[in-house]
């Protein structure tokens, strides 16, 4: 008997379901190469670095200028700044993560029914954006939680320019400055997508600033916030990518340890795809 025109053919369910396994399975294989402990020793010494440095200029930032800086802010809720709460929901991790698991399983529909070259073209872009995904959803994750132990005050809540407005484990919206869930989110797309394509880095640095700004302009957050995001959001990016590299998934290393992007499929090539693609 013939399936019913615009049914989807069992075929293609059971060539969906290997890929979405396979796709799943390989992010939990044991680690293969060779140079990963290498990369494991740089890749601490830089995190390390990281920590130890932005550390105390957040601390620094919270004695000196967070205080200082919100009293220079327009009032929140300012009608004009319409604008600025429009941009700045580019770096909501909500947005961001949908976007990505969206085009995810955009991909993962599209290469079941696929074979060859072109399934070979798809898997490959998305092992990146399965790369992109984790990337950002990792640090929102660890973030959501230091903002529940920390329980920073936002600016002005209690009436005052208080940077020392702390409730720990409190929850609530009003207790979680710290920090900068938005910030988090823009540094490690930032890292990520420049991991994989470096010559988008100063784009992505610029886009993971502005996003940074709009959030004290808004008074959501101190400086020392965003300072803080930025450096959980950029951490949180390089366990992800040495995990990938780890297993061989879109980057190699080489011999001092250095991660560096496999070559991907180009965009005219996926181009092809799209437009010869058929249906499930």
């Amino acid at each position: 008997m013939m399936a019913a025109k615009g049914a989807v053919s069992p075929h293609y369910v059971g060539r969906f379901l290997a890929t979405l396994f396979a796709s799943l399975a390989q992010l939990v294989r044991s680690p293969s190469h060779s140079r990963r402990a290498e990369a494991g020793r740089r890749a601490a010494r830089q995190a390390l670095w990281l920590i130890v440095g932005i550390g105390a200029a957040i601390v620094a930032l919270m004695y000196v200028l967070d205080a200082a800086e919100i009293r220079l802010m327009p009032p929140r809720g300012t009608p004009s700044l319409w604008w600025v709460r429009i941009l700045t929901d580019f770096g909501k991790s909500a947005y961001v993560l949908w976007t990505l698991f969206a085009l995810m399983a955009a991909v993962l529909v599209a290469s079941a029914a696929l074979r060859g070259t072109a399934r070979s073209l798809l898997l490959g872009l998305g092992t990146r954006l399965q790369f992109l995904f984790f990337a950002v959803l990792t640090p929102v994750l660890v973030g959501d939680v230091l903002k529940w132990a920390v329980g920073r005050g936002r600016p002005f809540v209690g009436g005052e320019a208080n940077a020392f407005n702390f409730s720990h484990f409190a929850g609530g919206e009003a207790y979680a400055s710290f920090p900068s869930g938005h910030a988090s989110t823009a540094f490690a797309l930032a890292f990520a997508v420049s991991a994989l394509w470096p010559q988008t880095r100063s784009v992505m640095l610029l886009y993971a600033l502005v996003i940074c700004a709009t959030r004290l302009v808004l008074l959501a957050h101190h400086p020392s916030d965003v300072v803080a995001g930025a450096l959980v959001g950029t951490i949180g990016a390089m366990v992800v990518r040495y995990w990938f590299a780890a297993r061989r998934l879109g980057f190699a290393i080489e011999r001092d340890g250095t991660i560096v992007p496999l070559p991907g499929p180009s965009l005219e090539r996926l181009k092809r795809v799209a437009r010869g693609a058929p249906g499930p």
